[in-house]
């Protein structure tokens, strides 16, 4: 099987040591998926629409976004105006999780049509409990046919 035919979870994180701890801190809330993990706006892109080094990409689309917003190349609001005005992807939920709680990033990523916005604590204990909510998010979703 291709390594991303049973993608359920994208995470699109520029920040290595985040995107460990995102990933501990989901196994910790027993979300233990497939997870695929990019690192800027340009792969997320190329990855959901089939594109450049994703363009042989098998499989169906992932099942939910974690998206951090502060990338090279193209940042997560970007990234989220396209998802979300794309007739065929803009379904997909995407939550963002950002160490920006700045007001207009908040506001920008609700009127794009973001699922959740949580702002990543530097405490780990913290930063669990923050996973933990998509834990029950992802949870819900589960019981929902698609």
């Amino acid at each position: 099987m291709d390594d991303f035919e049973a993608v359920e979870i994208l995470l699109v994180e520029d920040s290595d040591a985040d995107a460990e701890l995102i990933v501990r801190a989901l196994r910790k809330s027993n979300v233990i998926n497939q997870v695929v993990r990019l690192r800027d706006g340009v792969e997320a892109l190329e990855f959901v629409f089939r594109e450049g080094a994703f363009s042989q990409r098998r499989g169906g689309q992932p099942r939910l976004i974690l998206l951090d917003l502060k990338m090279p190349r193209l940042g997560g609001i970007d990234v989220l105006r396209r998802l979300k005005s794309d007739e065929a992807v803009k379904m997909i939920p995407v939550v963002v999780l950002t160490s920006s709680a700045e007001e207009q990033d908040v506001v920008n990523s609700y009127k794009l049509g973001v699922n959740s916005y949580l702002v990543k604590p530097v405490e780990f204990s913290a930063f669990t409990d923050i996973i933990g909510q998509i834990g029950l998010y992802w949870a819900v979703m589960n019981r929902i046919p698609n």
